[in-house]
Formats: structure tokens, sequence, C-alpha cells
């Protein structure tokens, strides 16, 4: 997907923020609006040293996977396959032109595994998903 064309995927539903920050300052804010949201950071996978390990070029690409065991495990508990989506994670990468941000709203994917009766809780996830991406002084739709 190219990110400067669309701020969500038409296909996926994929949201995308383009940063006015660099990479590693884009990483930085989010980890912070992350835990200062009371989320737990349980990876950064840094995509480009793994490739790098590979012997692979790739651009800067990091994905941050947390989450909120507490909002989570009611969900994974009525749908199983679900857990497939959880933690959250927020992608970002850097193209050379711009830096972006990019995740995927929880209600995309509960209508993927037909999950139902957490209406409330998933607009809740996706409203904390869209607040700690855009809040992130300086992000925007791209």
């Amino acid at each position: 997907m190219n990110a400067s064309s669309s701020s969500s995927d038409s296909a996926g539903g994929v949201v995308v923020k383009r940063s006015r920050f660099g990479y590693d300052e884009t990483i930085r804010r989010l980890s912070a609006a992350i835990v200062t949201a009371r989320a737990q950071i349980f990876a950064t996978i840094d995509q480009r040293a793994a490739a790098r390990d590979a012997g692979l070029d790739m651009r800067p690409t990091t994905l941050l996977v947390w989450g909120n065991p507490a909002a989570g495990t009611p969900l994974m508990v009525a749908a199983p396959l679900f857990a497939l989506e959880l933690p959250l994670k927020f992608l970002v990468w850097d193209d050379g032109a711009q830096v972006c941000v990019a995740y995927e709203p929880l209600t995309v994917a509960a209508r993927r595994y037909a999950v139902s009766g957490f209406d409330t809780q998933l607009a809740a996830i996706d409203r904390a998903l869209e607040h700690l991406a855009s809040s992130v002084s300086g992000l925007h739709d791209a």
C-alpha cells in the first residue's frame, strides 16, 4: 500500500498516518504514548535489523506489539482465533520520503472472526488506537 495515497486501505481497513517526526522520534513518542495510556509494550521488533541479519536490506521498519490484557482477554475467550490479532500492533516505517504509522482497527478484525457482543469494548479499543496514533504530536492522516 502506498501510504501517501490514502489514510485507509479500502481492501483491508488498515489506517495509515504520516508523521512529521523522524523515524526514531516517531517510535519513541508512540512508545511513550502507549505506556502513558497504561498499556504494555510486549515487543519492539526492528524488522530492518532482522532483514540485515539475514543478509537482506529493507527500509527502516519497526513493529510495536502492545496491549492491555484486561481488554483483550475477553475477546480471545469468546473467539480463540482472535488471538491471532492480539496483542495490538503499530507498524512504523520510513520510505525515505516520509515516516508512517499503520494499524488495523479491531472492529475490522472482529468482523473477520465473526466476534459479536463486544461492540462497546471494540469501539473503545479502536478509539484508543486512533487516539494513540493521532495524539502523538505531529501525526496526521497520510
